[in-house]
């Protein structure tokens, strides 16, 4: 069975909460989040990872893996749709928490209208606060197309922005 160095056990335990972040921005929902962390986790511990990998960057590569063959089953499986029951019981307790939910939401919205691409690139940089080089390696694709995703990303929200409903 493959298993991690106890360094690299280490940096993933250390990396789970930006890790988790990313799930986030990738998923646009909590519950999606958590499920796509742990099928990051399950998936490394699994399968392991070699020993001279930055342990780092290679959740990151691992969750980006799982979340593009997330996105595959669902658009399976949105040719065959099921209906399901929604619990929508959850109301805020207080108007700031109302006025905060809305807010997240928008962004939430606004992040899932983005191509995948440039929706993982801005969040590796914007959210994540990781540099161009490291998501550009993250993403394993050259810097100048970490940088064009997350100009024409930007410039999209803005444009999003400014449209009136």
């Amino acid at each position: 069975m493959p298993s991690l160095s106890h360094s690299q056990r280490e940096v993933l335990m250390a990396e789970l909460g930006s890790l988790r972040r990313f799930c986030l921005s990738l998923s646009g929902t909590p519950a999606d989040a958590d499920d796509l962390l742990q099928a990051t986790v399950e998936r490394i511990l699994e399968k392991g990872m070699p020993e001279d990998a930055d342990a780092a960057k290679w959740a990151y590569r691992v969750c980006r893996n799982a979340w593009i063959d997330e996105l595959r089953s669902r658009e399976v499986r949105q040719r065959y749709p099921l209906q399901m029951a929604w619990d929508t019981d959850e109301a805020p307790s207080a108007e700031d928490d109302a006025d905060l939910e809305r807010a997240l939401e928008a962004v939430s919205v606004a992040l899932n209208a983005l191509p995948p691409e440039q929706r993982m690139a801005l969040s590796l940089v914007a959210v994540e606060g990781k540099s161009y080089a490291e998501a550009a390696d993250i993403l394993e694709v050259p810097v100048g197309t970490i940088m064009s995703r997350i100009a024409r990303a930007r410039a999209t929200l803005l444009k999003n922005r400014d449209t009136p409903d």
